[in-house]
């Protein structure tokens, strides 16, 4: 008989992957980040969620956008700073934010506090979907099918 996933775990029994994917020197500012998959131990497909945490002065990225992945951030603790195209805007626990997917509105969060931030992080998972960058020479082909990351020219890195 095979193994079955419980129906529910804690949060300190998942994997934690701390820093990002990202090419040198775009990694650096994500290396006091912490990621932990939440729905992929129950065999979730069509959306993402995952607990993020961000130590001072950590990012959750660079600022991105998708092409079609919706995404929802949900803010647990700390007062991090959501970055958008519109400027900064100052979070605390129970602020939402969403982005909707195909806008071109580049975001990320930023935690310039003192104090450690988590958040719930949900994205769609769209096989078509591509990020872009909207700060650096940066882009994230075939997002959902792990990605290839190369220059807005095409040339990977």
């Amino acid at each position: 008989m095979a193994a079955t996933t419980p129906p529910s775990m804690t949060v300190g029994d998942l994997p934690e992957r701390r820093g990002s994917r990202y090419p040198p020197p775009f990694d650096k500012p994500c290396l006091a980040r912490s990621n932990r998959n939440l729905g992929d131990p129950f065999g979730l497909k069509d959306f993402g969620v995952h607990l993020l945490t961000l130590e001072p002065g950590g990012w959750s990225s660079q600022r991105h956008w998708h092409t079609h992945e919706d995404e929802l951030v949900y803010v647990i603790e700390g007062t991090p700073t959501l970055v958008t195209d519109e400027g900064e805007t100052a979070l605390a626990p129970g602020s939402v934010a969403g982005f909707p997917a195909g806008t071109g509105n580049g975001h990320h969060i930023v935690n310039n506090s003192g104090a450690v931030a988590r958040l719930i992080v949900v994205g769609s998972r769209k096989k078509e979907d591509d990020c872009y960058y909207s700060d650096i020479d940066m882009q994230l082909l075939q997002h959902a099918a792990g990605g290839v990351f190369a220059h807005k020219n095409g040339e990977p890195y």
